[in-house]
């Protein structure tokens, strides 16, 4: 008799992380070990702006922690670069753990002149042009950031007072001739258009997990978002290796803060979602 493929379970637990579920955040961070923005691990620079924290994970392939940020407890979630790290992780923290939010914090590319090198960029919706998510969804299935998420974030950067941009993030899968960059010579034509084609359509920036993150958050009901710097213009050719990371970690941290705030008040006054009435009258 045919069975269906085994799950990737550990004595009950999840295989890739290997997180005790009782130990993560309902807000969960994930990164990437990226040197584009970060020094050591991603996870512990990230968990390094908390009050406190502690590792609760690592199998070399992720490294996670969970801390409090003024009173809010957080899970930081270090992994490889690119979509299908991001789904191994992500998939651990949906089946085994009761966390609810995830948010991308990392690192990007911009295709807008006025989306400098330092600024940051909240991402409303996604551009599906990585693969890992077709294995789940039809592509003309929307990545979209959780609204309430894109508010939290917004405010944090307003209170912060760091620049910053919303709009629509690019998710690809090569950095190279998939972003317009010829190797050693080597580029078609329909690479050479990738960044001016980005830039008509009013895309802010490129990176590699977003729209995953966003797909999955949607498809099995968590809220997601993702907040990045961004470390190089693909239109000027500038790069800043690691240009505005602390703005990106804070806004996220502190975007987090507020997020909980909410989950409060929402609890509170028997809300589904929050608005700008319930948020003012608490």
């Amino acid at each position: 008799m045919k069975k269906e493929p085994p799950m990737f379970t550990l004595n009950g637990g999840p295989l890739f992380t290997q997180v005790p579920p009782s130990k993560v955040a309902p807000y969960v961070i994930l990164t990437v070990r990226d040197p584009l923005g970060f020094e050591k691990d991603a996870g512990e620079e990230i968990a390094s702006f908390m009050d406190s924290y502690e590792k609760i994970a690592d199998t070399k392939m992720f490294t996670t922690y969970t801390g409090i940020y003024k009173g809010v407890p957080i899970t930081v979630c270090s992994t490889g670069s690119g979509a299908p790290e991001a789904e191994l992780a992500l998939m651990d923290f949906i089946l085994f753990t009761e966390a609810t939010t995830f948010i991308r914090v990392g690192t990007s590319g911009s295709y807008q002149y006025d989306v400098k090198v330092g600024d940051i960029v909240i991402t409303s919706a996604a551009v599906r042009d990585e693969g890992t998510s077709e294995e789940y969804v039809a592509p003309i299935y929307p990545a979209v950031s959780d609204f309430e998420v894109v508010m939290a974030m917004i405010q944090a950067a307003e209170e912060l007072g760091v620049p910053y941009h919303v709009g629509i993030t690019r998710s690809n899968d090569a950095i190279y001739c998939g972003e317009g960059r010829a190797v050693k010579g080597y580029i078609q034509p329909e690479h050479e258009r990738i960044p001016e084609y980005w830039h008509r359509a009013n895309v802010k920036n490129v990176e590699r997990e977003a729209s995953l993150i966003l797909t999955l958050c949607n498809l099995f009901k968590k809220r997601g978002g993702a907040v990045c710097t961004v470390v190089d213009n693909e239109l000027t050719g500038e790069l800043g290796v690691g240009a505005g990371k602390e703005n990106s970690i804070r806004t996220a941290l502190e975007g987090l803060r507020i997020l909980s705030e909410w989950d409060y008040i929402k609890q509170k006054e028997g809300k589904k979602y929050v608005y700008p009435a319930l948020v003012n009258r608490a």
